[in-house]
């Protein structure tokens, strides 16, 4: 378990030697190691990291504020940023992200179709995969360690495109101790069974189908250099999909349409940012904008606030969304999203 601490220096904070132009020398540790050493600029830079929790090698994202060596006293507010799927922290170069000078954000690696779960099946041939673990017991408290952040619940906010859209919605859910925001652009936050199309999604990209739907800024979906390899079992993540007998409950568990009830309780801010697809169901945006619309439809029936943007067809949504899955629209909604949140860590 994760305190809240007090903002005071963690023990190991550390600071780039030379006054802020290379990355800053970040201290092993909560069972993370590092493996080379960091690639990038001072403000701008990504870690190669292995862990116990999940196989193989993971990046961890880093951008800092463009005066976060001038006053070493200062700290500062953090937002965690999901990546989508077959995505990469290294991939996420959205200008909006680099826009903020009074908060830290860090892009934690969600595998390809990690989907920020603990897996209920560990032994497939994808080996260890226990993302919600990586995440919220290793890198927020290593981060807290290693840079100078405010490592505190109303100064720490999760948001994620697509997959990353459901896992801020579900790590809000699990842990709300740990964060005063959450927001979903374009997310996967309805996988109840009235969203058939979305847990179907989710089982494509584990069993690496042909075809699979994905909703990548890279544009990598094609099938003969799958990201999505090696194809493990459908029901690898969260057991099956289909709910007869009941053999859903997990599925019912992490479902973050069932569960906003959580977040009102935990006094966590939701935002919701979602187009419309054109109004094509060959457009993977048409179905999360109905996993949306169920999840408002719980927050009105809960009587709970939230912030909510339907853009639509994004015309009236920025210069480059056209209301599809794409960057173009992601862009915008951090550029709306990112000074919602300076001004909530600020009050």
């Amino acid at each position: 378990m994760l305190a809240a601490a007090a903002v005071v220096a963690p023990t190991g904070s550390v600071e780039a030697a030379d006054g802020g132009t290379v990355p800053p020398p970040m201290t092993d540790g909560f069972g993370l190691t590092q493996v080379g050493t960091a690639s990038g600029s001072a403000t701008d830079f990504y870690l190669t990291v292995t862990t116990p929790e999940v196989a193989g090698e993971q990046h961890i994202k880093i951008i800092l504020p463009s005066g976060y060596y001038d006053d070493p006293g200062r700290r500062y507010p953090v937002m965690y940023f999901l990546h989508g799927s077959p995505d990469d922290p290294v991939q996420q170069n959205y200008p909006a992200l680099s826009m903020s000078d009074s908060m830290i954000t860090v892009i934690p690696d969600g595998g390809a179709r990690g989907w920020y779960a603990n897996w209920l099946n560990q032994k497939t041939q994808a080996g260890a995969q226990n993302w919600e673990n990586f995440h919220l017991k290793q890198v927020i408290p290593f981060i807290d360690a290693n840079l100078r952040t405010i490592a505190t619940k109303k100064a720490r906010a999760v948001a994620g495109v697509s997959m990353g859209g459901f896992g801020a919605f579900h790590y809000a859910q699990v842990r709300p101790d740990l964060f005063s925001q959450t927001a979903s652009l374009s997310g996967d936050i309805d996988l109840s069974a009235r969203s058939m199309d979305l847990r179907l999604a989710v089982v494509a990209s584990l069993i690496d189908a042909q075809g699979v739907i994905c909703g990548s800024a890279s544009g990598v979906c094609d099938p003969d250099d799958s990201p999505y390899k090696p194809g493990v079992d459908s029901d690898a993540a969260f057991g099956s999909p289909y709910p007869v007998f009941n053999a859903d409950w997990r599925w019912n568990e992490v479902d973050p349409s069932q569960h906003m009830d959580k977040l009102a309780k935990g006094g966590v801010g939701v935002s919701i940012y979602v187009g419309n697809g054109g109004g094509s169901p060959l457009e993977p945006e048409f179905w999360v904008q109905g996993a949306a619309q169920n999840v408002k439809a719980r927050m009105d029936a809960l009587g709970m606030p939230y912030y909510y943007v339907n853009y639509g067809d994004g015309s009236a949504w920025g210069t480059q969304c056209n209301g599809g899955h794409n960057g173009g629209c992601w862009e915008q909604d951090l550029r709306d999203l990112i000074p919602r949140l300076e001004r909530a860590f600020a009050s």
